[in-house]
């Protein structure tokens, strides 16, 4: 049935708009897929879909987050790291392509290049690449192994989930606390907590 395959679309989206650390989207994909017998090749097709829609929307509206409730010399460094990045030309694109293979959250990834205000197009491209092959990995090895619901609850609930989300976090916080222009520029490690805004009181 044709809205089986739009709860796929939707649920994959869902996964990878949130602006933390979440499931990977393939998650639901493959419960999905197991649950209503899907057909696979549709399914990692409109999964990654979705997931790159998901993806391209955060990137648009998290750098108005940061801007938010971040000081503006925090946005300052990631503005900074993500001109380095982009400096790296394909050395970026392999790094984006690499991870994206990884059973990883991408999350930090596009955190970083919405706040530093990067194009979704310098990102998409590789990370489309990459997400198809790690995804269609993982349903067809889901496809195999899975053969119940509880081996399905027992797999994406495994110590492999804990730990991509436990990584995941640790990157988020390690683009969000450390002095990148400092690293950089002076080879000095340096993290700085005091990265939110400070309501005044006026009188």
């Amino acid at each position: 049935m044709w809205w089986q395959y739009c709860l796929v679309f939707l649920g994959a989206l869902l996964f990878d708009i949130v602006p933390f650390p979440f499931l990977p989207a393939f998650t639901i994909m493959i419960f999905l897929q197991l649950v209503f017998g899907l057909n696979i090749w549709a399914t990692i097709c409109i999964g990654v879909a979705g997931s790159i829609l998901g993806r391209y929307i955060l990137t648009l509206y998290i750098h108005r987050i940061s801007d938010t409730y971040f000081k503006p010399t925090k946005n300052e460094d990631i503005m900074f790291l993500g001109k380095k990045l982009k400096e790296k030309g394909w050395k970026s694109q392999i790094a984006i392509f690499s991870y994206s293979l990884l059973p990883l959250p991408t999350t930090p990834l596009f955190v970083a290049g919405g706040m530093a205000k990067i194009t979704p197009l310098y990102i998409i491209p590789a990370f489309f690449a990459g997400k198809f092959i790690s995804d269609t990995a993982a349903l067809l090895i889901g496809e195999f192994a899975l053969t119940n619901l509880n081996s399905l609850e027992s797999n994406i609930l495994s110590w492999k989930s804990a730990v991509g989300l436990v990584v995941s976090l640790f990157l988020l916080c390690s683009l969000l606390f450390i002095d990148w222009r400092t690293l950089i520029q002076k080879k000095k490690f340096l993290l700085t907590f005091k990265i939110f805004k400070t309501k005044t009181v006026s009188d």
